[in-house]
């Protein structure tokens, strides 16, 4: 630890998180591209995709529940290194499945690897970053799940034209072990990192709590205990209803513009680019807006409250996409949607922080993250009967109506039952 000059190390470990995160959203959104192609070469119906998405998000659940504690028990630097080994490999298996039942194998193996990614950034988040800054600093990793939304549309078209469908799967799948070389060399915790001045140790634990000494717990946290705390049930009650509308927007999107406004996914597509982005200025402009609350005098969690009852209230535009009459009116509703979910992303990520010991974190993300999966689960099951059924009808445009209607409500919904069960969100003492 060098005592001779003022860093702000942090911030290039939240670069770390924001490239990974990236990477992490463009292994899982390829087969969204893809879906056309892969429809009529394995001859997939809208409820078959559905039940793909269902085995992702079923392992992704899963995972999350383990991997949370794991990471806790395991330590972030290695515990993150192994849920990125894991779901490149499986990124890169799709290459060489031949059947829709591989498709499900192999999809499930991407979400179990996935799932460390959330649990294990936002220790890392708690690790470096004192209260007033954690939001910030988690909009700005969080974004990159918009980079990896946006250069999704631009690559997997690409590559497919002139390489075909399976090396979109091994190209996108391989960049993963590119980052991990990064993060074993300039990524460590505060403690045990050199490059990090006495002044920016003491700013980073300038709110810690009693029972971590030196970034390391003294004590573990068994996850079951936390099921039995109120305020876990605000972070499981928010995710639940909530993450599902983002897998509609990230698996969904590009078929629903293909199918309502004929949309050539075989090429670069401007419109879900513009989508994507909006999603960039919203999970940063999100974490940003509670940040100057607090710095406005606003305390802690009534600035976190504050701005997502009125990312809840961005949302509720999307119900006019079914009156839209082109395709640009359509990205424009939801745009404002899916970027008020990312800031919306940025700040319920960071109430598991605000209410919780660090030692604690990415369990509660985990339990969290794995509601918001069972509800992923659900929701796609329900998307691709809608769909399906409407599709038969000849009238697909209208089970996409429902959907957005869906959509519209959830944010307000989760935002009510989360005060009412917490109205003041108090800080936990385990």
């Amino acid at each position: 630890m060098s005592d001779t000059k003022k860093t702000n190390y942090r911030w290039v470990v939240v670069t770390l998180l924001f490239f990974a995160t990236t990477i992490n959203y463009l292994d899982r959104q390829v087969i969204g591209f893809l879906k056309p192609t892969l429809e009529k070469e394995f001859h997939w119906t809208e409820e078959d995709y559905g039940y793909i998405v269902m085995a992702f998000q079923a392992a992704y659940a899963i995972g999350l529940l383990a991997f949370g504690g794991f990471i806790d028990r395991l330590g972030t630097k290695l515990g993150y290194t192994i849920s990125l080994i894991v779901w490149s490999l499986a990124a890169m298996l799709h290459a060489i499945v031949k059947t829709t039942l591989g498709f499900g194998v192999v999809r499930a193996a991407l979400g179990l690897g996935e799932s460390g990614n959330f649990p294990a950034a936002i220790k890392v988040v708690a690790e470096w970053f004192p209260k007033k800054e954690r939001a910030l600093a988690t909009g700005i990793f969080n974004s990159g799940a918009n980079i990896g939304a946006v250069a999704a549309p631009v690559m997997v078209p690409w590559i497919l034209g002139i390489y075909g469908w399976q090396m979109a799967f091994l190209i996108t799948g391989a960049i993963g072990f590119v980052w991990l070389i990064f993060w074993w060399i300039f990524y460590e915790i505060p403690s045990r990192h050199k490059k990090i001045s006495k002044t920016e140790f003491e700013h980073i634990h300038s709110d810690i709590d009693e029972s971590v000494v030196d970034g390391e717990p003294e004590t573990k946290v068994k996850w079951v205990r936390l099921f039995s705390i109120r305020q876990t049930w605000v972070f499981v009650v928010g995710k639940f209803l909530t993450d599902p509308i983002w897998w509609f927007f990230l698996f969904w999107l590009p078929s629903y513009f293909a199918s309502t406004f004929k949309l050539d996914l075989t090429k670069p597509s401007l419109p879900l680019v513009i989508v994507y982005t909006a999603t960039t200025i919203g999970s940063i402009g999100g974490g940003f807006l509670s940040s100057w609350f607090i710095k406005r005098g606003m305390p802690v969690f009534k600035a976190r409250k504050t701005a997502m009852f009125l990312f809840a209230l961005c949302v509720l535009p999307i119900f006019g996409a079914r009156y839209a009459t082109n395709i640009w009116q359509a990205v424009a509703l939801i745009s404002l949607a899916a970027a008020a979910h990312q800031a919306w992303s940025a700040n319920i990520f960071t109430t598991a922080s605000d209410m919780f010991p660090k030692r604690a974190v990415s369990s509660v993300v985990g339990i969290g993250g794995m509601a918001g999966s069972v509800g992923g689960i659900i929701f796609p099951f329900i998307i691709g009967w809608v769909l399906e059924t409407y599709k038969e009808a000849g009238n697909i445009i209208a089970g996409y109506n429902i959907i957005f209607s869906i959509c519209a409500c959830a944010y307000l919904l989760a935002w009510l039952i989360m005060h009412l069960l917490t109205p003041r969100m108090k800080v936990v003492k385990l």
